[in-house]
């Protein structure tokens, strides 16, 4: 269905083939804020007048009119630190690891857009099209790591933006992070929506021998159709199966993460993916309600008016119903699962398949057997 073309040039006017967003918000700390005007002629959407670099063949290899595909540009940097810390009480873990900056997976409803305009760069395409990949996070890393005050809880490697993401095939720093953590018998833990991760099959089963690794993958959909105007970049949902299965064949302990529940978008699914995930061998089974944290709630709103118009005011009303009359509730343990009843029956909804279908819980990870790495000498080593 097409969206309906809006008077205002400010706003987005269709999607964008191939990509979540379909413009630049500013960011929350912008000073200036740009706006384009139209000529007349349309060129204010066009994204080949925005400068962006085009993929190769995009430009108008969808017919008159269509906007062309913008391309994604990596910028290299280097870190001054790779493991962050945090003290949420709502996440299972208290240590993180993010390789890249931005995802190109492209998740619409992606929790970690707002982190963007940390960079003066917009949540929206830029988010998914302007990406940073911290070339030295393996340095760093074995540097963190041999510090005596480093504690070996489980590290979550990959949890802001995707570590295996499409830009990880010619990068790959997830899976050499992945190696050093391995060498120093780390415990980890990884969600991801890209089936990449069966890659790395060596080294997470190496790890699972020893009760080192977790992996869940999200699953938000079985429809290849939504996942494509959602996540238009991630793996499509019967290839993430596909994944489960393969790290559970390989005995890797896997679980399925039912993450974000959209009301009255994929929550009528939410059995049906747990069902699936169960059949191709996930353990254990979460799932987390949509978050719409600062600028996310344009950008989602956006989302829902140029492809779901008729039910946008419906998922809106039942979303406010869940946060106390807002779009969003930052309170720990409300942002996850919402409250109201239409929470509460989302809550009893996933009890009641988790036991019918068998679910338990993974293996809490074993933080005993950590070999702290030699600490890098400026001298080197002699033996």
């Amino acid at each position: 269905m097409s969206p309906t073309r809006s008077d205002d040039p400010r706003k987005a006017q269709a999607p964008i083939k191939g990509r979540g967003a379909a413009s630049r918000p500013a960011g929350r700390f912008e000073k200036r804020e740009y706006i384009g005007e139209d000529d007349g002629w349309g060129s204010v959407y066009d994204t080949r007048s925005s400068g962006d670099p085009l993929e190769p063949g995009g430009a108008g290899e969808a017919g008159a009119g269509a906007s062309p595909r913008i391309a994604t540009t990596v910028t290299e940097e280097r870190a001054r630190s790779i493991i962050s810390h945090n003290a949420s009480p709502d996440v299972g873990f208290d240590q993180s690891i993010n390789p890249y900056r931005g995802c190109e997976h492209g998740c619409v409803y992606c929790f970690a857009r707002p982190s963007h305009a940390y960079l003066d760069l917009s949540p929206g395409l830029d988010f998914e099209t302007r990406l940073f990949a911290k070339t030295n996070a393996v340095d760093r890393l074995r540097i963190e790591l041999a510090k005596p005050s480093h504690v070996p809880t489980p590290i979550a490697l990959g949890i802001n933006t995707d570590g295996w993401q499409p830009i990880e095939r010619d990068h790959g720093l997830s899976r050499q992070l992945l190696e050093v953590l391995r060498d120093a018998r780390h415990p980890v833990h990884i969600v991801t929506k890209g089936a990449l991760i069966t890659r790395d099959l060596d080294l997470l089963a190496d790890m699972a021998r020893d009760n080192l690794v977790h992996v869940f993958l999200s699953v938000t959909t079985l429809d290849n159709h939504l996942s494509a105007k959602l996540e238009p970049r991630a793996a499509a949902p019967h290839t993430r199966l596909k994944a489960i299965k393969a790290l559970h064949d390989a005995g890797v302990p896997t679980g399925v993460l039912v993450a974000p529940v959209i009301p009255m978008v994929t929550d009528h699914m939410l059995e049906d993916i747990l069902e699936a995930a169960r059949e191709h061998g996930a353990g254990a089974a979460g799932y987390v309600l949509l978050r719409l944290p600062n600028e996310l709630k344009g950008l989602w709103r956006e989302w829902l008016e140029l492809h779901y118009p008729e039910r946008a005011a419906h998922v809106m009303s039942l979303m406010q119903q869940m946060h106390g009359g807002k779009d969003y509730d930052s309170a720990f343990g409300d942002r996850m699962r919402g409250k109201g009843v239409f929470a509460q029956l989302l809550k009893a909804r996933f009890a009641k398949a988790h036991k019918r279908l068998g679910y338990g819980f993974l293996p809490e990870l074993d933080e005993s057997k950590f070999i702290r790495p030699r600490a890098p000498s400026p001298q080197g080593s002699l033996f």
